[in-house]
Protein backbone atom coordinates (compact mmCIF):
# COMPACT_ATOMS: atom_id res chain seq x y z
CA UNK A 1 0.00 0.00 0.00
CA UNK A 2 1.47 3.35 -1.23
CA UNK A 3 0.79 6.40 1.24
CA UNK A 4 2.85 8.63 -0.32
CA UNK A 5 -0.13 11.46 -1.77
CA UNK A 6 0.05 14.58 -0.02
CA UNK A 7 -2.31 16.79 1.89
CA UNK A 8 -2.87 19.14 -1.06
CA UNK A 9 -3.81 16.33 -3.33
CA UNK A 10 -6.87 15.80 -4.68
CA UNK A 11 -8.63 12.21 -6.47
CA UNK A 12 -10.90 12.45 -9.19
CA UNK A 13 -14.33 11.01 -9.30
CA UNK A 14 -12.83 7.86 -10.34
CA UNK A 15 -10.55 7.12 -7.94
CA UNK A 16 -12.53 7.70 -5.34
CA UNK A 17 -15.31 5.60 -6.45
CA UNK A 18 -13.26 2.91 -6.86
CA UNK A 19 -12.06 3.98 -2.96
CA UNK A 20 -15.49 3.79 -1.89
CA UNK A 21 -16.09 0.20 -3.33
CA UNK A 22 -14.21 -0.88 -0.40
CA UNK A 23 -16.44 0.37 2.34
CA UNK A 24 -19.20 -2.12 2.97
CA UNK A 25 -23.03 -0.67 3.79
CA UNK A 26 -26.14 -1.61 4.63
CA UNK A 27 -28.50 -1.42 1.33
CA UNK A 28 -31.30 0.80 1.93
CA UNK A 29 -34.29 1.95 -0.23
CA UNK A 30 -35.10 5.60 0.41
CA UNK A 31 -38.75 6.29 0.01
CA UNK A 32 -41.26 8.78 0.00
CA UNK A 33 -44.96 10.25 -1.13
CA UNK A 34 -48.21 8.82 -1.57
CA UNK A 35 -49.97 6.09 -3.43
CA UNK A 36 -50.18 6.81 -6.99
CA UNK A 37 -47.34 9.63 -6.61
CA UNK A 38 -44.70 7.43 -4.45
CA UNK A 39 -40.84 7.82 -5.41
CA UNK A 40 -37.98 5.79 -4.31
CA UNK A 41 -34.23 5.05 -4.30
CA UNK A 42 -31.65 2.39 -3.11
CA UNK A 43 -29.13 3.88 -1.29
CA UNK A 44 -25.95 3.14 1.05
CA UNK A 45 -25.25 6.91 2.41
CA UNK A 46 -27.48 6.46 5.06
CA UNK A 47 -26.41 6.80 9.24
CA UNK A 48 -27.29 6.99 12.58
CA UNK A 49 -26.79 11.28 14.01
CA UNK A 50 -28.40 11.18 17.15
CA UNK A 51 -30.41 8.71 19.39
CA UNK A 52 -31.74 11.90 21.97
CA UNK A 53 -33.70 12.69 19.67
CA UNK A 54 -34.03 9.70 17.00
CA UNK A 55 -32.07 11.33 14.41
CA UNK A 56 -30.81 10.27 11.23
CA UNK A 57 -28.81 11.26 7.84
CA UNK A 58 -29.40 10.50 4.43
CA UNK A 59 -27.49 11.92 1.02
CA UNK A 60 -29.82 11.89 -2.19
CA UNK A 61 -28.51 13.11 -5.62
CA UNK A 62 -30.45 16.13 -6.29
CA UNK A 63 -31.32 14.35 -10.01
CA UNK A 64 -33.15 11.69 -8.33
CA UNK A 65 -36.70 11.43 -9.01
CA UNK A 66 -37.32 11.21 -4.82
CA UNK A 67 -35.42 14.44 -4.05
CA UNK A 68 -38.04 16.56 -4.30
CA UNK A 69 -40.74 15.08 -3.21
CA UNK A 70 -38.64 14.61 -0.08
CA UNK A 71 -38.27 17.36 0.13
CA UNK A 72 -42.00 18.68 -0.54
CA UNK A 73 -43.83 16.03 1.89
CA UNK A 74 -40.50 16.64 4.42
CA UNK A 75 -41.06 12.97 5.37
CA UNK A 76 -39.33 9.48 3.77
CA UNK A 77 -38.62 5.90 5.05
CA UNK A 78 -35.40 4.31 5.24
CA UNK A 79 -36.49 0.71 4.69
CA UNK A 80 -33.03 -1.45 5.23
CA UNK A 81 -33.01 -4.54 2.81
CA UNK A 82 -32.79 -8.21 3.61
CA UNK A 83 -30.73 -10.64 2.17
CA UNK A 84 -33.43 -12.01 0.22
CA UNK A 85 -34.06 -8.40 -1.49
CA UNK A 86 -31.86 -7.89 -3.76
CA UNK A 87 -34.41 -7.40 -6.87
CA UNK A 88 -36.15 -4.56 -4.70
CA UNK A 89 -32.64 -3.03 -4.54
CA UNK A 90 -31.99 -3.17 -8.11
CA UNK A 91 -35.57 -2.27 -8.98
CA UNK A 92 -34.98 1.23 -6.76
CA UNK A 93 -31.40 1.83 -8.36
CA UNK A 94 -32.39 2.51 -11.93
CA UNK A 95 -30.49 -0.78 -13.30
CA UNK A 96 -34.02 -2.29 -13.81
CA UNK A 97 -35.40 0.91 -16.27
CA UNK A 98 -38.26 1.55 -13.81
CA UNK A 99 -39.42 4.78 -12.71
CA UNK A 100 -41.65 6.14 -10.12
CA UNK A 101 -44.58 4.37 -8.83
CA UNK A 102 -43.32 1.41 -11.38
CA UNK A 103 -40.69 0.53 -8.70
CA UNK A 104 -43.44 -0.25 -5.91
CA UNK A 105 -45.36 -2.88 -8.44
CA UNK A 106 -43.66 -6.38 -6.86
CA UNK A 107 -43.55 -5.51 -3.39
CA UNK A 108 -45.91 -5.56 -0.79
CA UNK A 109 -46.00 -1.45 1.27
CA UNK A 110 -47.81 -0.09 3.78
CA UNK A 111 -47.33 3.13 6.09
CA UNK A 112 -46.60 4.15 9.43
CA UNK A 113 -46.70 7.63 10.55
CA UNK A 114 -46.03 9.79 7.98
CA UNK A 115 -47.92 8.16 5.27
CA UNK A 116 -44.39 6.82 3.44
CA UNK A 117 -44.18 3.67 1.64
CA UNK A 118 -42.69 1.08 4.13
CA UNK A 119 -41.87 -1.95 2.50
CA UNK A 120 -43.71 -5.26 3.89
CA UNK A 121 -40.86 -7.49 4.63
CA UNK A 122 -37.57 -4.99 5.10
CA UNK A 123 -35.15 -6.16 7.54
CA UNK A 124 -36.19 -2.30 9.23
CA UNK A 125 -37.34 0.59 8.54
CA UNK A 126 -37.76 4.31 9.95
CA UNK A 127 -40.11 6.56 9.48
CA UNK A 128 -38.93 10.40 9.18
CA UNK A 129 -39.91 13.81 9.26
CA UNK A 130 -37.51 16.09 7.71
CA UNK A 131 -35.76 18.63 9.97
CA UNK A 132 -33.42 19.92 7.72
CA UNK A 133 -31.01 19.37 4.94
CA UNK A 134 -28.04 20.82 2.68
CA UNK A 135 -26.85 20.78 -0.69
CA UNK A 136 -23.44 19.54 -1.09
CA UNK A 137 -21.76 18.95 -4.82
CA UNK A 138 -24.23 16.40 -6.31
CA UNK A 139 -26.39 15.33 -3.27
CA UNK A 140 -28.28 16.70 -0.48
CA UNK A 141 -27.71 15.84 3.16
CA UNK A 142 -31.05 15.29 4.48
CA UNK A 143 -31.05 15.22 8.38
CA UNK A 144 -34.42 13.86 9.86
CA UNK A 145 -35.91 12.87 13.08
CA UNK A 146 -37.06 9.23 13.33
CA UNK A 147 -40.60 9.15 14.57
CA UNK A 148 -41.56 5.63 14.21
CA UNK A 149 -40.35 2.17 13.15
CA UNK A 150 -41.03 -1.04 12.71
CA UNK A 151 -38.49 -4.48 12.13
CA UNK A 152 -39.12 -7.93 11.17
CA UNK A 153 -36.14 -9.39 13.26
CA UNK A 154 -35.47 -11.17 10.05
CA UNK A 155 -31.60 -12.68 10.11
CA UNK A 156 -29.67 -12.23 6.85
CA UNK A 157 -28.76 -8.07 5.94
CA UNK A 158 -28.21 -7.10 2.12
CA UNK A 159 -24.65 -5.50 1.91
CA UNK A 160 -22.97 -3.39 -1.04
CA UNK A 161 -19.37 -4.25 -1.56
CA UNK A 162 -16.91 -3.96 -4.25
CA UNK A 163 -19.70 -2.79 -6.91
CA UNK A 164 -22.03 -5.96 -6.06
CA UNK A 165 -25.10 -7.17 -3.45
CA UNK A 166 -23.86 -9.53 -0.61
CA UNK A 167 -25.94 -11.20 1.42
CA UNK A 168 -24.53 -11.35 5.42
CA UNK A 169 -25.68 -14.37 7.54
CA UNK A 170 -26.92 -13.80 11.06
CA UNK A 171 -24.45 -13.52 13.56
CA UNK A 172 -21.67 -13.00 11.23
Amino acid sequence: MTTSATRSSVIDAAEFKGLMRHVAGAVTVITCGRRGERRGLTATAICSLSDSPPTVLACVNRRSSAHDLIVAERAFVVNVLAGDQRDVAIRFSGQSGLKGEERFVDSAWGALSTGAPVLDGALAAFDCELIEHKEVATHTIFIARVVSGCSTGRAESLVYLKGDYHTLPAGA
